[in-house]
């Protein structure tokens, strides 16, 4: 009898916590703050790559007027898709200077989620392209550039993530953006694969495994997981469980201060797309490092390519002038479900939908790092965000 107690209160419990939690989100106030969502790669209404913002926004109350929350499907500047491959383009290309000064005025912060784009075939066949084709829209433009620019000037908070300065951006925005702002590619990008079998996984794109093929020789020897580097000038490399790591996802080590200050674990693994780039010393602090654990045969091939082991995870420019985050990864692009984010305190609960025992999982790592990471940035640029006249809000 006493066992069937505590079974009926633990049923109670988690069936009351929910509701606590959401009538503590209905009452919580809402938090005004302007973000500029720049987003050039939404192949559905889901968002994707902006999705794990607006779900932090979203729960942590943060409203784009007195009144309105952020919507995944409708505010952002970008590409918007429509039904029977009918689509709306709805980016900065369309304003003028005074436009852009206006927006400079009226937000608070821009975040540039993803500036890859869309491309023909991904379009018109719904899917994801192994092939590549002639783009639709992308790429960080003059207006993005320019916008990110003027809110700086007005100490305001801008935050950028892997792929903004890649491909298919103009390299003289590309040099812009590096000047500005003090991060500079190396022309490198990389992602972590369960497989190179390619008798096994069909998501290798082809362009990837053609190019290798063509430049090591006529020869494909991979079959377990590990990490494929892509330079923009066509370069492939490929170090592999086993023949060239002792660990085939990539780690994100963070330092102390980052711990502290943003609440992100020590070290995590990271399964998805990250860019190589540097930082200006002099502008920046790298907070959080990539770390590519390779043995000897691995560090001969990154070192014969020119490929660093350890390279810039988060970097960052905090201070009075303004404030800059650079994520070289795609940070905000994680498999979530939004119905989550209407629970407050729901990030204590994180454990119930962390698969940590699967290192590939992107869920693991938004509820880990990235969660924690935007809910500290954003709570802490809120309570401190410029009030000058120069930079109030209508």
């Amino acid at each position: 009898m006493k066992k069937k107690n505590i079974i009926i209160l633990f049923i109670i419990i988690f069936s009351v916590i929910p509701l606590w939690m959401w009538l503590a989100w209905m009452l919580w106030p809402k938090k005004k703050l302007t973000i500029a969502i720049i987003d050039k790669t939404v192949l559905t209404r889901e968002g994707q790559e902006h999705i794990s913002l607006t779900w932090v926004l979203n729960n942590q109350k943060y409203s784009k007027n007195r009144n309105d929350l952020y919507q995944v499907d409708r505010d952002y500047y970008g590409f918007f898709p429509k039904e029977n491959q009918q689509y709306r383009i709805k980016g900065l290309e369309r304003f003028s200077e005074q436009q852009l000064q206006h927006l400079s005025e009226d937000a608070d912060a821009a975040y540039i989620t993803d500036a890859y784009g869309i491309y023909r075939r991904e379009w018109f066949t719904g899917k994801q392209a192994s092939e590549r084709s002639g783009i639709l829209y992308g790429g960080m433009s003059e207006q993005d550039i320019s916008l990110l620019a003027q809110l700086k000037a007005k100490h305001k908070l801008v935050i950028t993530e892997f792929n903004c300065i890649g491909s298919p951006t103009p390299v003289d925005v590309k040099n812009k953006f590096e000047h500005e702002f003090g991060v500079r590619w190396t022309g490198w990008v990389g992602r972590y694969f369960e497989s190179f079998d390619t008798s096994k996984n069909k998501e290798l794109p082809k362009w990837l495994i053609n190019n290798y093929i063509a430049q090591h020789n006529n020869n494909w020897p991979f079959r377990y997981a590990g990490i494929v580097f892509a330079h923009i000038d066509g370069r492939i490399e490929i170090v592999e469980q086993k023949t060239h790591l002792t660990e085939a996802v990539p780690y994100i080590a963070s330092s102390r201060f980052a711990q502290d200050s943003y609440g992100v674990p020590k070290k995590i693994h990271y399964p998805f797309w990250f860019d190589i780039v540097q930082a200006d010393a002099s502008k920046n602090t790298i907070v959080s490092q990539f770390e590519i654990s390779v043995n000897a045969n691995g560090s001969k091939v990154l070192k014969d390519a020119g490929i660093p082991p350890k390279f810039p995870a988060v970097q960052v420019h905090e201070g009075k002038d303004y404030r800059f985050y650079y994520f070289s990864a795609d940070f905000s692009d994680n498999p979530i479900t939004f119905r989550n984010s209407y629970y407050k305190g729901i990030h204590y609960l994180n454990w119930m939908f962390d698969n940590g025992t699967y290192p590939g999982d992107r869920a693991t790592f938004f509820w880990n790092f990235y969660e924690p990471l935007m809910r500290n940035i954003l709570d802490d640029y809120y309570n401190n965000k410029p009030t000058s006249d120069s930079t109030s809000h209508k």
